[in-house]
This record gives structure tokens, sequence and C-alpha cells, in this order.
């Protein structure tokens, strides 16, 4: 049995602040058929042996996903409570007829037939103690559920872990115990391809041998330089994947033949990168199946009479983040402030975007936080050297300000409300006042799933709007005995929240 180990490091909090608005640029009327992506590492176990490579695993694939035009979330080292978080975010990110990406690296094991994934604060096991583990991990099969409950036409899965219990340290696998492996994962709904890193009860190899300085493991060493070269198609990269991962395993006298699963109809006519014209763009090939058989497939941009941008607003502490999102491959973006006045150019990403082979041309923009209501200019030089546009894009900062405070609302249910204990119980809910312009009235109701008690809020303050002022409270004291609260927001546009319970034992399991 492996002693406990406590850091507190979790990482996502950092990645996703850092990335907020690109998260929330998701979450919008974007163009048709989206690629997006999450990517989730983790190394630092407290309970069970921590890896070595699982992040950096989930950094490279980010790095690749992006330069194949994928909008990316990552997030690492995730306990229970935030990866479930993150898994919301990234169902608000998707739309009907999006391409979904998955990628996970990290421990995780199989029981009775089903997968898991473990969040760093799975609690250490023993034999017979499948039920332990099980309650505090999560189930693959729920991935798949929420991408296909998103109706999602293309859903990629790939898992660099192998599942294994009871727990047990073994070297130089993914392993978290002794025998066994990942189960197959065949039965799956139609849209969706999955890729393991090993096969049925293998285990997947970190590195080939105590010399081995690749900072990936085996798989995703190979996996990444696959997804990148011009001309394969989805089962191409997964079959050469598995020729040469096995290779390398044959090599150091280890069985090691990742598997996957195909359940498209199409799958031979997916490509990421290079292809004809027809099928290069993944996101709007026709003849994909979907994973929900009901959502028809939006127009390709080739139906479009012009390619005009759309814009995101994201408000923070410093301004205001616009990210511009243009369907076709463009060479430079510029843009004004007004209808007079000189173009700026938004200058370059630090990636090469493979449909142009340059440098990927910078998104987004910065505003001041009093930015008056205006219309922004915006033009682009397309693949062919031409110039379009400029196109005009309303600024409206308050509508801006209440729909980019509303969809970070929607995204972090979990966190509107907290217990504390301090000289007595207290119910915390510091979330709704830092996004209290997006809310028009807060009820609470204790012990009672009825929410019947008004919480007062502070005003919006539009040109500082997350800050709650010195003089707000912004919790409430409970009798001890108070179980749970229930909670349900009217939105400033009329709307009303679902109903979300909050119970007093989850909140202090997870605040300890």
């Amino acid at each position: 049995m492996v002693s406990a180990f406590v850091k507190p490091a979790i990482k996502f909090v950092t990645v996703l602040s850092l990335t907020l608005a690109a998260a929330t640029a998701m979450i919008t009327d974007a163009f048709a058929a989206k690629r997006v992506a999450l990517v989730i590492g983790n190394n630092d176990y407290r309970n069970i042996p921590k890896l070595q490579k699982a992040v950096a695993d989930a950094r490279t694939m980010a790095d690749t996903l992006k330069q194949l035009g994928f909008q990316v979330m990552v997030a690492e080292n995730q306990n229970r409570q935030s990866f479930s978080e993150t898994l919301l975010v990234f169902d608000r990110a998707l739309e009907k007829g999006d391409t979904a990406f998955f990628f996970y690296a990290g421990h995780g094991f199989e029981i009775a037939g089903q997968n898991f994934l473990l969040p760093i604060d799975v609690p250490a096991a023993t034999a017979g103690q499948e039920e332990l583990v099980r309650d505090s991990s999560i189930m693959t099969d729920r991935v798949v559920s929420r991408l296909q409950n998103r109706g999602v036409r293309t859903a990629i899965l790939v898992l660099d872990a192998c599942r294994n219990n009871p727990f047990e340290e073994k070297w130089g696998t993914r392993a978290v115990g002794g025998g066994g492996g990942l189960a197959a994962m065949s039965d799956l709904p139609e849209g969706m391809f999955t890729i393991l890193s090993a096969g049925p009860k293998q285990t997947a190899l970190d590195r080939l041998s105590d010399h081995d300085s690749d900072p990936n493991s085996v798989f995703t060493r190979v996996f990444a330089k696959e997804l990148l070269k011009p001309n394969l198609n989805l089962v191409n990269i997964a079959q050469n994947t598995r020729r040469v991962v096995n290779d390398l395993a044959v090599g150091v006298k280890h069985k090691q033949q990742p598997a996957y699963f195909d359940q498209m109809l199409d799958s031979d006519r997916i490509y990421f990168s290079g292809g004809s014209s027809a099928q290069r763009t993944i996101d709007v090939e026709p003849k994909v199946a979907a994973l929900n058989p009901g959502v028809a497939p939006r127009s390709t941009p080739e139906a479009d009479s012009t390619n005009a941008p759309i814009a995101l607003f994201s408000r923070h502490n410093g301004g205001w983040t616009v990210v511009f999102s243009i369907i076709d491959p463009v060479l430079a973006i510029s843009w004004r402030y007004g209808e007079s006045g000189e173009f700026k150019e938004t200058g370059f990403a630090d990636t090469f975007d493979p449909r142009t082979r340059k440098r990927s041309p910078n998104t987004s923009i910065e505003l001041p936080s009093d930015s008056p209501a205006t219309t922004l200019q915006v033009r682009y030089i397309d693949i062919q050297g031409n110039m379009q546009g400029p196109f005009p894009i309303k600024f409206d900062p308050e509508a801006a300000l209440i729909r980019d405070q509303r969809k970070t609302l929607d995204m972090t249910s979990t966190s509107w409300l907290s217990f504390r204990e301090f000289n007595g119980l207290l119910v915390y809910y510091t979330h709704l006042m830092s996004f209290r312009c997006a809310i028009r009235e807060v009820k609470v109701g204790i012990d009672s799933t009825v929410p019947d008690q008004v919480i007062k809020m502070p005003p919006c303050d539009p040109l500082n709007p997350s800050a709650i002022p010195h003089e707000a409270r912004p919790y409430m004291k409970l009798p001890p005995a108070t179980k749970s609260v229930s909670v349900e927001l009217t939105y400033r546009d009329g709307t009303v929240s679902e109903i979300k319970s909050f119970r007093k034992a989850a909140a202090e399991g997870l605040n300890r």
C-alpha cells in the first residue's frame, strides 16, 4: 500500500483563469462544426503512485491539436470536483454538429468491464474495495454520454492510461495495479472513434528504459507525430500508431498494442492534416455519422456568400478581451475602433496553421474597461492574399457583460454556494456576487428544495463588475443542524435557472 502524499496542487484553477476568455469563446454562436478539444493530464496523485509524464503528454497533445485547428482546453492534476467542473466547461463549449476530441493521460482502471479515469485524490484501496475507488472516479461512459447529449457529430476519445486493481505500484507502466488493463470499448454510439494506448489487459509504457529521456509516454510521442503527418485519415493514424508502438515495446520485451474502436460510417474519410479539398476539414465532412442521428449537419463554408467574422466579448479585471472567429484560413487580421481611423494588426501567435503553412494570426484583441458602445471594423487577408472586409461587428458593453457573466455562471454552477464552519455554520455566495451583473434575483431554500428566501445582491458596477464592495456580506448564517441549501437564479433577461442543491456534508468533504 502506498502512503498518502498530500500536495495541494490543483493546476486547473490556474489554467482556467488564464484561458477563461478562450474557453468562453467556444460557447457562442460560433461558426458551424467547430473543432473543440479537452486534454487532461494527471501526475500528482496523493494516495497512489505519482506519474512523471501525464501532464507533459497533455501539453504535447494540446500543442498538436492547436496546430490542427482545434480550440483546446488544458486541465492538469484534477481532483474529483475539478474533474467534474472541467467536463462541465467542455460540455458548454460544444454545440450540435461540432467535432469533439477528448484526451486523457493518467491513472485508470477497469472494474466489471467498465473503464474509469482516476482523479488525483482517489483514495488508496486494497483488493475488494473496488466500490470505494469507483465512487471517487470518472467513468468513461459518462464522458461518452455527455458528448452524445451535446449532439456532436464526430467524437474522438483517446486514453493514454491502463486500468488495474488492486492499487499496486508497477515500474515503467501506467498501471495502478498488477495484472489487467483496459476493457474493450466496442459498445459505443455511432459517430464515436476511440483509441486506447494499450490493448485489453495490457499496460502502457511511460518509457523504454532508464535512459529514455523523451518527455512523453511511448504512445503519446508516436500518436502526436502521426496526427501531424499529411494525407493520413483517422484509421491510418490509429493503425500507424499501433504498429510503431508495438515495435518499440517489442524492443524492450513488453507487449503493448494500442487498440482502436471505430463506430463511424466514414472514418476513412476523416483527415486532420492534408487530404483532398473535400476531405481536409473533418468538421464539414457531410458523411460522418452523428452521435445524435437527428441532428442535421450545418452548412459548409462554401455555402456562405461571405465569410464574415464573428466575435465574442469577455470581461476581466483589466477590461475586455475580444476573440474573432473566422471560418476559413487567413494570413493576417486587422481592426479599428469605430468608423474611421487607422486599422491595427492583431499580430501573430506562436503556432503555425497547417492549412496555410504560416504563423497563425492572433485572433484576439484587448479593449479598455470603459470602452463605449461602438462598431468594430474587422478585415483579413485570405489564403489567396486578397483583402476581405472590413466587416462591422457591434459592441454593446452592457449586453456583452451580461451575456459573458451568464455563460460563466452556467459553466460553474457547482460553485454557486459553499459551506464553511467559522463561529457557527455559514453558507457563502461569493461566486454569485462576483457575477451579479447577470443576475436579477437570487433565492435560496434552507433544508428545502423550494427556494423561498431572497438574497440581496449589491448593484452592478460596469467598470469593476467582479469586485465585491467592502460593505457587502457574501454569506449568511445558518442553524447548525442545516443539511442542505437550494438555490435558484433569475437572470437579467428574465429566464430562471434550474434549482441547484448543495449539501453540507459533501461541501465539508471537498473543502477540507
